[in-house]
C-alpha cells in the first residue's frame, strides 16, 4: 500500500491504476448458495437463517482481486518477470481510449470463522477477516497517457492539461463480527429473514491522496510551469514506523472503529404444502428468493504522520524529474521533500477512512434442488469526489448458473463492471474445499489480461459428519413467529 501512496503522490499514473491490494462479492457465485453457510453471512448476514447446517466452520480462506482499465499485461508474465518493464513488451497501454481510466484491488484472509444454528428460526455466527481495499483513477486518457508514456515526454510539450479531479486512497483493517440472523415471518408460501452483523474494526494502516483542479504545462524534460492546484494527502502513522516482514505490523486492536452489516431476504415457498418443516432442513424448498443487503457501513480514524500538509500545487519552472519517488526513500523523507517543494496548506492531524460501503441485491431461482440460476448487483455507495477518504466497492452485475448436492457444487458465475469488463468463471464446492475464479475462463482465452481474481476456502460443517437424513415429519400447516 504505502507504494501505492508513493507512486501517486510523485504522479506516476502507471502504478497509481495498477492499485495492487475496491471491493466486490466475497467467495463469487458461490456466496449466495444455500450451501454457502459461514461464507454467505458476509454478503448478507440474513442469509444464516433457517441454515442447512447445524454448525459450519471456515478453517482459513482468501480472496484476491486486482485489475486497471488503462494497462495489460502478457500472461507470461506470471511466470517470467522481467528485471525492468518495457513498454509494448512486457505492458502495453490502451492510450486511445475514450473512457476514464481507473484502477483497483481488494484481498482478504477470512481466518477461523463459525456459524451455529440455536434453533429452525434463528443462527448466530462470528466472523474474523483480515482485508485490504485500494482504489484510485479516473483519469481521461489524455492525462494517463501524460504520466504512462515515458514521462516526462516531450512530445507533449507547450500543451496545456488540466486535472479536474483524481484520487487514490488504501486501507488495511482487521474485522471481528458478531451476526445474528432470524426468521422473522413465515406464511404458508413465504419467508421473511433478517440478520445483521456488528463489527469490530482495527485500522492497520491507511492512506489517501488527491489532487483537484490542476492547470500545468510541460514546457522540456526539466521544466514544467504549474498554474493552478491543490493536493490533499494523508497517510497514518503506521507506516512511517512500518516493519519487516510485514506480520509485525498486525496489531489487531489498534485504531477501533465500529462497522455494520444488514440484511434482508423474501422467499416464495409454494411446495410448502402447510406442514412446516422435516427433521433435517428446507432449506432448498423455495422457488425463487431475492434479498437486499448493506454491508461496510463504518470507518475507522487514524492519526496522520508527521510531515503530512495539503499542498498547494502552484508553482512555476518545476523539474518533472524532482517530484517522483526515489529508490530507497521512505515516506517520511518524500513528504517533508514535497512539503519544501509546494506551499503547505493547513490540514486536519487525524481522517476517517471509510469503508467500501455497498448496496447488494440477489435474486435466485429453484430449478428442481439440484440446478439453480441467481443473480446479485454490488452498488458502490462511496463512488463520489466529496470524501476522499475512503475506499470504493467495485460496482457489478453477476449471473450464475450452478449445480449444487450435498458434498459437490458447480458454479458458472458471468461478471460485467461498471468499467464495460465482462468476465466469466468457474468456482467448485468439493467436499471441505472450496476455490474458484470469476474471472479464470475469460482470461484464458486473452493474450493480454489487466485483471484477474481468485479465491479459496477450507471449512467443515455439520453436514459433513451427519449423512443420516430421515424425513420424518414435524410442524404445523403455519407457523407463526
Amino acid at each position: 500500500m504505502s507504494n501505492v501512496i508513493n507512486r501517486v503522490l510523485s504522479g506516476t499514473v502507471v502504478s497509481l491504476l495498477l492499485v495492487n491490494t475496491a471491493t466486490a462479492q466475497t467467495f463469487p457465485g458461490y456466496h449466495n448458495s444455500t450451501y454457502a453457510g459461514i461464507h454467505g453471512v458476509i454478503a448478507n448476514p440474513a442469509s444464516a437463517a433457517g441454515s442447512r447446517y447445524k454448525w459450519d466452520v471456515n478453517i482459513i480462506g482468501a480472496d484476491v482481486k486486482a485489475g486497471n482499465t488503462y494497462v495489460r499485461f502478457p500472461k507470461s508474465l506470471l511466470f517470467n518477470q522481467p528485471d525492468n518493464f518495457r513498454r509494448n513488451r512486457d505492458y502495453f497501454l490502451d492510450s486511445t481510449a475514450q473512457r476514464r481510466q481507473s484502477g483497483w484491488g481488494a484481498a482478504e484472509i477470512v481466518m477461523p470463522s463459525v456459524l451455529y444454528a440455536i434453533d429452525e428460526k434463528q443462527s448466530i455466527s462470528f466472523i474474523w477477516r483480515v482485508r485490504s481495499s485500494a482504489n484510485g483513477g479516473k483519469l481521461t486518457t489524455p492525462i494517463a497517457n501524460f504520466f504512462g508514456i515515458d514521462f516526462p515526454n516531450p512530445q507533449y510539450a507547450h500543451r496545456d492539461f488540466y486535472l479536474p479531479h483524481t484520487a487514490v486512497s488504501a486501507n488495511i483493517w482487521n474485522e471481528m463480527g458478531i451476526s445474528y440472523a432470524r426468521v422473522i415471518k413465515e406464511g404458508y408460501n413465504s419467508r421473511w429473514k433478517a440478520g445483521i452483523t456488528v463489527k469490530l474494526l482495527g485500522g492497520i494502516a491507511g492512506g489517501y491522496a488527491a489532487a483537484d483542479n490542476v492547470s500545468f504545462e510541460l514546457n522540456n524534460r526539466q521544466q514544467a510551469d504549474i498554474t493552478s492546484g491543490v493536493l490533499h494527502y494523508g497517510y497514518s502513522d503506521e507506516l512511517d514506523h512500518w516493519q519487516s516482514p510485514t506480520l509485525r505490523n498486525f496489531q489487531p486492536f489498534q485504531n477501533i472503529g465500529v462497522g455494520v452489516d444488514l440484511g434482508v431476504i423474501y422467499e416464495y415457498r409454494p411446495d410448502n404444502g402447510g406442514f412446516g418443516k422435516y427433521e433435517g432442513t428446507d432449506a432448498d424448498e423455495y422457488k425463487f428468493r431475492i434479498g437486499v443487503s448493506i454491508t461496510d457501513i463504518g470507518r475507522i480514524k487514524y492519526q496522520k504522520a508527521a510531515n503530512n500538509t495539503d499542498l498547494n500545487l502552484r508553482k512555476d519552472n518545476v523539474n518533472p524529474n524532482a517530484l517522483t519517488y526515489r529508490n530507497n526513500e521512505g515516506l517520511r523523507q518524500y513528504a517533508a521533500r514535497l512539503n519544501r517543494y509546494f506551499t503547505p496548506i493547513a490540514s486536519p492531524r487525524d481522517f476517517n477512512m471509510t469503508l467500501p460501503t455497498a448496496l447488494n441485491l440477489m435474486g435466485d431461482y429453484n430449478i428442481d434442488s439440484r440446478f439453480f440460476v441467481s443473480a446479485n448487483a454490488v452498488i458502490a455507495l462511496h463512488a463520489g469526489k466529496k470524501d476522499v477518504t475512503k475506499t470504493t466497492a467495485l460496482t457489478q452485475f453477476m449471473v450464475t448458473p450452478r449445480y449444487e448436492t450435498a458434498r459437490f457444487g458447480a458454479y458458472l458465475p458471468v461478471v460485467v463492471n461498471y468499467a464495460g469488463q465482462l468476465d466469466a468463471g468457474v468456482g467448485i464446492r468439493f467436499g471441505p474445499v472450496v476455490l474458484g475464479s470469476y474471472s479464470i475462463l475469460s482470461n484464458l482465452v486473452q493474450s493480454r489480461v489487466n485483471h484477474a481474481d481468485a479465491f479459496v476456502a477450507l471449512r467443515i460443517n455439520s453436514e459433513m459428519f451427519n449423512r443420516s437424513r430421515q424425513k420424518d415429519q414435524v410442524g404445523c400447516p403455519v407457523n407463526n413467529y
